[in-house]
């Protein structure tokens, strides 16, 4: 195992859907090198972004709490938006503090107005990206280090932000090589505007949607082999996930629905892969409960750091799981759409009480919805009538998630989209 602190690289492609890779069952698109990264690491079948939709799962990535006590649970940050993550959030380059060299590269969308902005606000020592999703109006790319950030092209090459932010974090890396390094790597692949990179073509039976997946994969062979040629392989972990389910296009898996679609899993179960040879044990697949919120305490337990003891976190340490096939350190993973506890879900258990129909959000507390996710994981039928013990449980747990989260979000008064969001849906 290294002796020094492990550099970490967190990939997050953005809209990417459970089924859309090789390793996860998936079957059309051609994802050779996202499989063999999972060959030689640890893969999780029961992974949740900690919301079904962008801002919000960001925000609980960064900072291991869920959004609705940053005040971001409802909806997504659009153009015309002030909001944005409160810079008294501890986020994961705060936490690393300054033993760690850190980047965001790619996509904040956590606010682009100050004091939300520039991402390096928020502990990133460089930033290289953009303000929110490719499919919003103005969009220019931004770079540079501590307060130095500024717009390095008014209208970007969408085509080619996948390798260009591939590009940066290897630079990154190789510029940092001799110390400890964090970069996130949240891509704009595969939202919607699809536009797949003439340099890199690889004629997926896929379509466009596949051609940008399956760039994603050739550039994480690119990297994984240049932190080889770096000597830096077994000093990185590498983490591949995704901030939500698929939206238009995409394969959610079995899952049941997809982007936005409140409790169900197909909105939330998302890829996970982590690989560090020599730390990590190759060809691992677990069921552990977990979530992106994991990802704070997780990555400060591998770095020896101790998390923020100032504040409740909602994520828990994974460490052991990664490295010693543990179990889960969580009894139960809540799953808000906006600020509405929709479900709950155990190891064995979820709890559904919140749908879409049409236009309506409908609770459903009158009509239980107990799914067993082991025999059932697509969610098709209730064992409610069955289960009455497991339902009176799952009940409980409910009115619990409500009864904290609820006081907790009745703190930020409920974001409204400007009237032009309607044209720059994320």
């Amino acid at each position: 195992m290294s002796k020094r602190q492990p550099n970490f690289i967190v990939i997050v492609a953005d809209d990417l859907g459970y089924g859309d890779i090789g390793c996860d069952g998936g079957t059309l698109i051609r994802t050779p090198n996202l499989d063999q990264m999972a060959a030689e690491g640890v893969r999780f079948t029961d992974f949740y972004a900690s919301a079904n939709v962008c801002t919000p799962s960001r925000a609980g990535l960064l900072t291991g709490r869920y959004a609705i006590r940053s005040g971001l649970a409802h909806e997504v940050i659009q153009p015309a938006d002030t909001t944005g993550l409160p810079l008294s959030e501890v986020t994961l380059p705060k936490a690393l503090g300054e033993a760690y060299a850190t980047a965001l590269i790619g996509k904040w969308h956590l606010g682009h107005v100050a004091p939300h902005w520039p991402p390096t606000a928020h502990g990133f020592d460089r930033f290289y990206g953009l303000p929110y999703s490719h499919d919003m109006r103005p969009l220019s790319l931004y770079g540079g280090d501590g307060a130095d950030v500024a717009v390095l092209e008014a209208k970007p090459d969408l085509a080619r932000l996948t390798q260009n932010f591939f590009e940066q974090t290897l630079a990154f890396a190789e510029e940092n090589r001799d110390r400890p390094f964090f970069a996130l790597v949240t891509l704009t692949a595969p939202h919607i505007p699809l536009k797949p990179n003439p340099d890199d073509l690889t004629g997926s039976p896929g379509g466009a949607y596949g051609e940008v997946v399956e760039e994603i994969d050739l550039n994480v062979g690119r990297l994984l082999a240049r932190l080889k040629a770096l000597g830096l392989d077994e000093d990185t972990l590498v983490i591949f996930t995704s901030d939500n389910g698929p939206w238009f296009e995409g394969s959610s898996g079995p899952f049941r629905d997809r982007k936005g679609g409140s409790a169900w899993d197909g909105g939330f179960r998302v890829p996970f892969i982590a690989r560090q040879p020599g730390t990590l044990p190759a060809g691992v697949v677990t069921d552990a409960l977990s979530s992106n919120l994991d990802l704070l305490p997780t990555l400060l337990a591998l770095a020896g750091i101790a998390p923020p003891a100032d504040r409740e976190l909602d994520g828990a340490d994974l460490s052991a799981v990664m490295t010693q096939g543990a179990a889960s350190p969580n009894e139960q993973i809540v799953l808000f759409d906006n600020t509405h506890v929709a479900a709950v879900r155990t190891a064995r258990w979820k709890y559904v009480v919140r749908s879409y129909y049409r236009t309506m959000d409908i609770p459903l507390d009158r009509y239980p919805l107990l799914f067993d996710m082991t025999l059932d994981p697509g969610e098709n039928y209730s064992l409610a009538a069955l289960h009455p013990e497991a339902l009176a449980d799952m009940t409980a747990r409910v009115e619990a998630a409500r009864a904290k989260y609820g006081s907790i979000g009745a703190a930020f008064p409920p974001h409204v989209a400007p009237a032009s969001a309607a044209d720059h849906p994320d």
